[in-house]
């Protein structure tokens, strides 16, 4: 994997906030020959010293690929998520993770309108409670990075 970063705004701290952190990486339709290459702290030297490489070697198309999130600061990543329901659960289960497994991030937090101002929006996005809910069943541990949500109300 490779990460970049941009960065914004200043906080009052005098800190900044990167927005569109991303990791990078190269992939194929054979699992197993990307397997451990993204994986750990120096995943991103892994990716430059020839992860697709290593997966073309094999005789497979290496395919570039990357997560985004919105905005990290001092190992913390923020997703805010106002759009289709369907996207709390990749922000949950493949963005976060990807970078918590990459261990470019600590901790991932959600945002998200909660029930009362959901009804208030257009038809379609996801709600606090329900991202709630959904996290809950699925049992402790999973998914594993450590997250927060955060609802909004109006």
């Amino acid at each position: 994997m490779k990460r970049s970063d941009s960065p914004v705004a200043q906080s009052g701290d005098g800190t900044q906030w990167r927005t569109k952190s991303n990791f990078s990486r190269a992939i194929s339709r054979r699992l197993k020959l990307g397997a451990g290459l993204a994986d750990g702290p120096d995943a991103g030297r892994r990716y430059r010293d020839g992860q697709g490489a290593s997966i073309e070697s094999a005789g497979r198309r290496a395919i570039f690929s990357y997560n985004q999130t919105d905005f990290v600061k001092q190992r913390i990543a923020v997703e805010v998520q106002f759009g289709k329901y369907s996207f709390i659960a990749y922000d949950l289960f493949v963005k976060h993770l990807a970078f918590f497994v990459g261990d470019a991030i600590d901790l991932g937090i959600e945002i998200l309108p909660m029930k009362a101002m959901q009804e208030q929006m257009s038809s379609g996005p996801g709600y606090y409670e329900g991202a709630l809910y959904d996290l809950a069943r699925q049992g402790r541990g999973v998914p594993a990075v450590p997250l927060i949500l955060l609802g909004i109300e109006p």
